[in-house]
């Protein structure tokens, strides 16, 4: 099955062995029905909202104020563009309502700040800008002060989801396994500490640069996980937000040139979305990676992210970047043209590589899984038995319930693959699941529960 996982709090990213990355708590969906019109509609106000958010910390060198207003200004939207259509310009519809939300905040919410810093917020609202900005300067610099060193990295991961992912306060805590009171408490003193140590919204001096590159190439990688890897009803692939996450990707090739992690990160998003027209049906059913049309798959892209691979490998031969790993495996799935080429004993050896890295249980888990391709499914097993820490996780079920129904043990296949159901809202795997691990009358495990 295909494997993988978002980036937890107090993790790294990582690439599974099918060089794929999927949410480790399930998909993100909303919990109110909503027609495909309204949810169209929805998802591209997201994408919107992020960019006015990024501009409008500019103007006012706030972020809390330019989330609250930017949500208010999007609320209005949904309502005004369903009724009358979208604009003709919505970035500037949404820009100029999210000023004027804001205005109306800072009267409102009179002691929310101080006269002084009310008075330079109101100014930058009402006074005219007229010089030119780089709309993804704005967004880098809202990348960087999101993954701030002052932050802590649950914090960063957080802010990163809520701010650059777009994600609601619910979304972040399903993706990060929290409770949302708990995931409202933490976004909270984020941005709490923003303000009170006046965290510059810059992008930093090219000496400040290499202590930020794992948490920003982390955000990044982040926010092409949830475009990518997101899995709701039907094939959605958030397009345009991997799209973005890989735009920002190139932009930090530029300000960081000859840097490993930069290029190991650009290498393995551009190889993992070069698939992205073959890793769903017409039904919206998942496609495995040994079934995939090859011929879906971009070939501009593979060439790309082949050359950047060997560029982040040649640029540190001897300490890999963790993402050099991580497009070293998806590089190996790009070269094979048909699945039985695949060198599985080759990814085995990368995967080595990244748990002396980077030795959590999801590495190791995707270790194992590269271990049953390389013909010792028996050995990969006991090596996922032996993880801790997983039973919340979606993928370890899953990857249990492919090791057991392989070994022939098909009651403990459909037990493990219950516990999988159970972790996930994404209707795309639960389908996958019940296709591959029917449920077998009267199955109880017959191992010891882990």
């Amino acid at each position: 099955m295909e494997r993988g996982n978002r980036s937890q709090a107090g993790t790294s990213p990582h690439v599974v062995t099918t060089g794929d990355t999927t949410p480790s708590g399930g998909s993100v969906t909303s919990s109110a029905p909503l027609r495909s019109a309204d949810l169209a509609l929805a998802e591209f106000l997201r994408g919107e909202g992020r960019r006015v958010v990024a501009t409008l910390t500019r103007q006012l060198g706030d972020l809390a104020l330019a989330e609250d207003a930017v949500q208010d200004a999007s609320l209005r939207a949904l309502e005004v563009w369903a009724r009358d259509g979208v604009p003709e310009n919505p970035g500037a519809w949404l820009f100029v309502a999210a000023k004027r939300r804001a205005i109306d905040i800072l009267r409102r919410e009179r002691s929310r700040f101080d006269k002084e810093r009310q008075a330079t917020i109101m100014s930058a609202l009402t006074a005219p800008d007229d010089a030119p900005h780089d709309l993804e300067d704005d967004q880098l610099r809202l990348i960087f002060t999101c993954c701030h060193p002052a932050l802590s990295t649950e914090a960063q991961v957080a802010l990163s989801l809520r701010v650059l992912c777009g994600l609601t306060v619910a979304e972040v805590a399903r993706s990060l396994l929290a409770s949302e009171q708990t995931m409202a408490k933490r976004l909270t003193r984020a941005r709490t500490k923003i303000a009170k140590a006046g965290i510059p919204y810059v992008v930093p001096r090219p000496d400040e640069l290499p202590e930020r590159v794992d948490g920003v190439t982390t955000t990044v990688y982040l926010l092409f996980s949830e475009g990518y890897a997101s899995l709701s009803d039907g094939p959605a692939l958030r397009s345009a937000l991997a799209d973005e996450a890989i735009r920002l990707g190139r932009l930090l090739t530029v300000l960081l040139p000859g840097s490993p992690a930069v290029e190991g990160l650009l290498a393995t998003m551009l190889l993992q979305h070069s698939r992205r027209a073959s890793r769903f049906d017409a039904n919206g059913d998942v496609v495995l990676l040994a079934d995939q049309d090859r011929a879906l798959w971009n070939t501009a892209l593979i060439n790309e992210g082949l050359a950047l691979a060997a560029a982040a490998i040649t640029h540190s031969p001897r300490h890999p970047e963790r993402f050099a790993v991580t497009a070293a495996i998806a590089g190996c799935h790009a070269l094979a043209a048909d699945p039985a080429e695949t060198d599985w004993p080759a990814i085995l050896r990368w995967y080595d590589v990244l748990a002396t890295i980077d030795p959590n249980p999801v590495v190791k888990l995707n270790r194992a899984a590269a271990l049953a391709e390389s013909g010792s499914p028996g050995e990969a097993l006991a090596d996922v038995d032996a993880l801790v820490g997983l039973d919340s996780y979606f993928w370890f079920h899953a990857t249990r319930a492919e090791l057991l129904a392989r070994r022939g043990a098909a009651a403990d296949a459909s037990v493990a693959a219950q516990r999988a159901l159970e972790l996930t809202d994404s209707e795309p795997q639960r389908r996958l699941l019940r296709r591959r691990y029917p449920p077998v009358p009267g199955a109880t495990s017959s191992e010891v529960p882990l």
